[in-house]
């Protein structure tokens, strides 16, 4: 009997923490006096993660040429050309490893790891917004594309993305490409 009541007293304990935990916290931090020196931390805002993609997608748009715009917003990659029309493309997916491939054939070549933290709020450790992450990427390509290959991490295609998905990806690309053009005509 009486390990059924400490039981029921610790399943209470327990449900009370987590019922008016927050509530206690809230009221303890404004009992702490406020020191010049003391960040506050906002709140969580929703809204903020949708707010710096649309910006950052205003940003991609005045960067990138019209048609990869209009592709990152259609099939949520962009595809880049290699260096001097070499035959092959790179394909830049948010967050996600860039993908080599040979133009064309469509044979996968490569995945390379490239990472583009986002360092405005060194207390967290976040994630830039999908739209800057693509566009960190092509500027990297653009900018250097040698320098970017020869630093970041690569693997054979299918480590990160699935092939299957890619194929079907590349597959997509094609058929974008080919409406574009019987739309321009």
């Amino acid at each position: 009997m009486s390990a059924l009541i400490a039981t029921a007293i610790i399943v209470l304990a327990v449900l009370a923490v987590v019922g008016f935990g927050p509530t206690v916290a809230e009221r303890a931090r404004r009992l702490i006096p406020k020191g010049e020196n003391r960040e506050r931390i906002p709140p969580y805002d929703p809204g903020r993660e949708r707010r710096a993609e649309a910006r950052a997608r205003e940003l991609l748009r005045s960067v990138v040429s019209g048609e990869e715009y209009a592709m990152y917003m259609e099939l949520g990659f962009i595809a880049v050309d290699g260096g001097e029309g070499e035959g092959y493309g790179y394909l830049l997916y948010p967050h996600r490893p860039i993908l080599a491939f040979d133009a064309d054939t469509g044979e996968l070549l490569s995945e390379y790891c490239v990472d583009f933290p986002d360092r405005s709020e060194p207390s967290e450790a976040q994630r830039l917004p999908d739209a800057d992450d693509v566009l960190a990427k092509w500027m990297s390509l653009r900018g250097g594309e040698r320098e970017l290959i020869s630093v970041a991490n690569m693997h054979v295609p299918g480590r990160q993305l699935d092939p299957a998905q890619v194929a079907r990806d590349l597959v997509r690309l094609r058929e974008w490409r080919a409406r574009r053009v019987r739309t321009a005509a």
